[in-house]
């Protein structure tokens, strides 16, 4: 099974269009030790040829260029290696590619919970705005169900999906009522070789259902947004905690280090990384810590081979 990372960073990439905190101000000047990002998105295949898009970010475009071949086969006038979208959330960071799909030529295969399809009909209506393009196939999931199944035209490849807790989008009909299905993470198996990657970008809580899917994993590739629970306050940029916005910072009591210092044996990598989190600074002691630990930083262009 072949993993490449689109997208490395949270909403808004690195550098951050409007930001000028240290970490954007120091991947714009060119310092040694900040590499650009742009915003979260993974495929995944069996064979190198067909894949499943995780997100569609709104620099999907940018993401589908920089791969290359790999996406893009070239075998007819219209083509491409993609065969279906599935979808973790209704974030408009992961959501907002789909409008740049809109040139497929036949109805665009999108795996999503019933939640994540009312929020794209609803408060924020991509699926709507679709049907006047390729329209949307829209196939649903059904998270915290034990059964795998297969994205048709990907081979050796299936998938069980789970429900996380965290928050609907701010447009979302239930943004004050959490449901089942808001948020998902996602186990990947090669039939083949039987190995898995649990892939979760937005994980506010490892809940007690998740343990045994993370600990059987061969890679864990897993929500890096913050480094504190105050990061945005202490910059002055948001009102909002980490865990206020469904994510698990990494340091301090509960979090997401003391959490996986409890797991051995997976590969362990951060993905969907925010534009203030220290460890965007390859010289920095946060990173050093990560290293210290066995933890990666997921970079675009980053591919995982299991």
């Amino acid at each position: 099974m072949f993993i490449r990372v689109l997208g490395s960073a949270a909403g808004g990439g690195f550098p951050q269009w409007n930001c000028n905190c240290n970490n954007c101000n120091s991947v714009r000047t060119g310092k040694s030790g900040f590499t650009e990002r742009t915003q979260s998105s993974i495929v995944v295949s069996g064979n190198g040829v067909d894949w499943i898009l995780f997100n569609a970010s709104p620099d999907v475009l940018t993401q589908l260029k920089s791969a290359g071949p790999r996406l893009q086969p070239a075998r007819n006038s219209r083509d491409t290696g993609i065969k279906a979208v599935v979808l973790m959330d209704a974030q408009i960071d992961h959501t907002t590619g789909l409008l740049m799909l809109r040139e497929s030529n036949k109805p665009l295969p999108v795996y999503a919970s019933s939640q994540v399809q009312e929020d794209l009909t609803s408060g924020n209506p991509l699926f709507n705005v679709l049907k006047h393009y390729c329209t949307v196939d829209w196939r649903e999931i059904l998270p915290s169900k034990d059964a795998f199944f297969e994205v048709p035209g990907v081979d050796d490849v299936s998938l069980t999906t789970m429900a996380l807790k965290s928050a609907a989008p701010p447009y979302s009909p239930h943004r004050n009522n959490p449901q089942e299905g808001d948020n998902i993470g996602v186990v990947l198996k090669d039939n083949k070789t039987k190995k898995t990657v649990f892939y979760a970008p937005g994980l506010c809580e490892i809940e007690s259902h998740l343990e045994k899917p993370m600990n059987n994993s061969d890679v864990l590739l897993i929500d890096g947004t913050f480094w504190t629970n105050n990061e945005m306050l202490d910059l002055g940029l948001s009102k909002k905690r980490a865990r206020d916005m469904g994510h698990n910072p990494q340091s301090g009591p509960g979090g997401m280090l003391e959490a996986l210092s409890k797991i051995n044996g997976p590969r362990k990598i951060l993905i969907h990384i925010n534009n203030t989190n220290p460890i965007l600074d390859e010289n920095s002691p946060e990173r050093a810590e990560l290293v210290s630990e066995g933890i990666e930083v997921a970079y675009d262009g980053m591919e995982i081979e299991v």
